[in-house]
């Protein structure tokens, strides 16, 4: 009898704890997936002959990490970028520019602006 008991109580104890697994599984939040990233092109319109690169937050503010190529005197790059917002400038043969066609600009540590882009 005592075999008989001991074996039915270790079947309760197995059943036990797939049951209190499945319920902690069922409560634990869903693992989000990676947001998806998005294609994102920058332009600027200069003379030709110029070179331009684009740099920001997404790119460590390197001046010479992402060059825009340029057809007919409008550069443009493109970028695939996760959702969340991403601070930038144009580096125009050195010199540092805010995008003129950006309505979002925000101040930075240099006193001037950095252009400001919104991935969704």
């Amino acid at each position: 009898m005592k075999i008989k008991k001991s074996v039915a109580k270790a079947a309760v104890k197995a059943e036990t704890k797939k049951a209190v697994k499945a319920a902690s599984a069922a409560k634990a939040p869903a693992k989000k997936a990676p947001a998806a990233k998005k294609a994102v092109t920058f332009t600027l319109r200069a003379e030709s002959g110029k070179k331009v690169f684009l740099a920001g937050s997404f790119n460590g503010w390197d001046p010479a990490a992402k060059p825009m190529a340029e057809k007919k005197g409008v550069y443009s790059t493109s970028l695939r970028l996760e959702p969340g917002k991403y601070e930038y400038k144009f580096v125009v043969d050195g010199t540092w520019c805010a995008d003129p066609e950006c309505l979002d600009c925000v101040p930075n540590d240099q006193g001037t602006l950095n252009s400001v882009v919104t991935v969704k």
